[in-house]
């Protein structure tokens, strides 16, 4: 995913735009608008990322040990927005003043924001896939959904994704222009237009409508397949799977629709200064908000399962409240063993109907 916050800003300090007769288009309102808005967001969006997806890795790490399929993915799902949450603290700096950061990690953290956002959606998708195989084809999904089959999948996934993540690695570098130190994409000369029309396309194909038509299919066949059941713990999950989509949708889809507008405005309609600016300011917010669902991710994809949320409520019990409470560390001690003996077949079967 190109960074659309960053190229618009950049575009706002280099470049004036000329639409025929009119007066060029400077962009200092949208910078303006881009440093008091996004560093605070990017901020609120670093410290919960880091919290929520940290705490899935340890619980996942340290209470469920990785057991199945869905567990390896939830994992690979929150280290890709451990990476992603990563590069926002130099977006956020960038934001307000020039790049110094130097080529070199403008580089790497280019290529770490798309390989967090691929690798993302990819693992979005694959556990889609596993709820499909748990629940429509649950006699299947015994032999196919393995440890061994998760990791090796989760290798060739990251593969995928480091791989639609080298262009940005490639054509982003720094470059001083107007006293201003940038750090963005620069395309070859002689094909600009077709380099940044196929990298939107690209993203818009593999980060909205792959995403959409697995997820559509998927959850039409899960949810024919629980309807059938009268099961409280069915009935769940079709909470979850409709959660599931809505958040993910509610969350991406503006961002990819603005990006598409932004960057096909000359072939789609007249752009003029005013039409411009409001662009590049939903570009800004979109994009921010999109950021924000590798914070939702931990709620719906891993704090929604009722074992998972037994562990996170031992881990504080042991390791937080004890050293707030010393009076009591017996009552926290009896509490995580009494939280660590609840897996019975019971919970096995509702791990396997929910896919966490």
């Amino acid at each position: 995913m190109e960074n659309y916050t960053m190229d618009a800003l950049d575009l706002s300090l280099t470049t004036e735009f000329d639409y025929g007769d009119s007066a060029p288009c400077t962009g200092t309102e949208e910078k303006h608008f881009a440093a008091k808005f996004l560093p605070p967001l990017y901020s609120l969006v670093v410290i919960f990322g880091l919290i929520g997806n940290l705490l899935v890795v340890l619980i996942l790490v340290k209470y469920k040990r990785l057991k199945s399929m869905t567990d390896i993915y939830l994992l690979n799902l929150a280290i890709s927005d451990l990476l992603f949450v990563f590069s926002l603290p130099f977006w956020a700096y960038y934001v307000v003043h020039d790049w110094i950061f130097g080529e070199v990690l403008c580089r790497i953290l280019s290529g770490v924001y798309l390989l967090g956002f691929y690798s993302g959606i990819f693992f979005i998708i694959l556990l889609t896939l596993d709820r499909y195989l748990a629940i429509v084809h649950a006699v299947f999904a015994l032999k196919a959904r393995t440890v061994s089959y998760g990791i090796l999948t989760s290798a060739v996934t990251w593969a995928v994704a480091i791989f639609a993540s080298v262009p940005g690695v490639v054509f982003h570098k720094t470059q001083k222009e107007n006293s201003h130190y940038t750090c963005s994409a620069h395309y070859p000369n002689d094909a600009i237009i077709n380099w940044k029309y196929s990298y939107v396309l690209k993203m818009n194909i593999l980060g909205l409508v792959v995403p959409m038509l697995i997820m559509i299919f998927s959850y039409s066949q899960i949810l024919k397949t629980l309807l059938k059941c009268k099961n409280e713990k069915k009935q769940k999950a079709v909470r979850l799977i409709f959660m599931i989509m809505i958040f993910y949708f509610i969350f991406w889809t503006p961002f990819h629709i603005c990006s598409f507008l932004h960057t096909f405005q000359i072939s789609l309609f007249e752009p003029n200064c005013e039409i411009k600016g409001q662009l590049e300011r939903a570009i800004q917010v979109t994009e921010t908000v999109s950021m924000i669902h590798c914070c939702i991710n931990p709620v719906i994809y891993a704090f929604a399962g009722e074992k998972f949320r037994k562990y996170l409520y031992a881990f504080f019990r042991k390791h937080v409240a004890v050293h707030l409470c010393k009076k009591c560390p017996n009552l926290y001690h009896e509490k995580l063993e009494r939280v660590s003996s609840t897996f019975t077949p019971s919970t096995a079967e509702h791990d396997i109907s929910t896919g966490l």
